[in-house]
């Protein structure tokens, strides 16, 4: 689907001179999933937080050097702050994708297995009503398997 089609004719008009891969939203799209994936590979290493350490260290030892001062402590304010809201999305981004994932592979499990009830198969697009309900049914199944399980270790009575 092209971006310009999801633009203000304004802006539209103005993007014309871009070559069309640039104007295509799932040309972003897919260079934006490849970027989250490599940066929150990267980012969850030893060697991210060992270097985010020493960022660290090199702020508190140079505290000295400038006196402590409103600007120098105002540099880690502000760094850590545009990582950290950069950082969200990188995040939020990826736990969608694993959970998208993951969902994809359940679903194909409860597909695959004869008796499984396929009603399942879209719990996560149901309302959170329906969803308590549905988990009320399969808490007392779970009861129900364990009072059956008990009685039938204790033996016949």
């Amino acid at each position: 689907m092209p971006l310009k089609e999801n633009l203000p004719d304004w802006l539209a008009r103005h993007m014309s001179w871009l070559p069309e891969r640039f104007r295509d939203i799932g040309y972003w799209n897919s260079q934006f999933d490849r970027f989250a994936r490599l940066f929150s590979t990267l980012s969850g290493r030893p060697l991210a937080f060992n270097i985010a350490l020493a960022v660290i260290l090199v702020w508190v030892v140079s505290g000295p050097l400038f006196g402590f001062s409103d600007t120098w402590q105002l540099v880690i304010n502000t760094a850590t702050t545009i990582v950290t809201f950069l950082m969200v999305f990188l995040i939020q981004h990826t736990q969608n994708r694993d959970t998208e994932a993951l969902q994809v592979k359940l679903d194909e499990l409860i597909r695959a297995i004869e008796w499984a009830d396929n009603t399942l198969l879209d719990l996560e697009e149901l309302e959170e009503e329906e969803l308590k309900l549905l988990r009320k049914q399969y808490v007392e199944l779970a009861k129900a398997a364990r009072k059956e399980a008990a009685r039938s270790k204790s033996g016949p009575a």
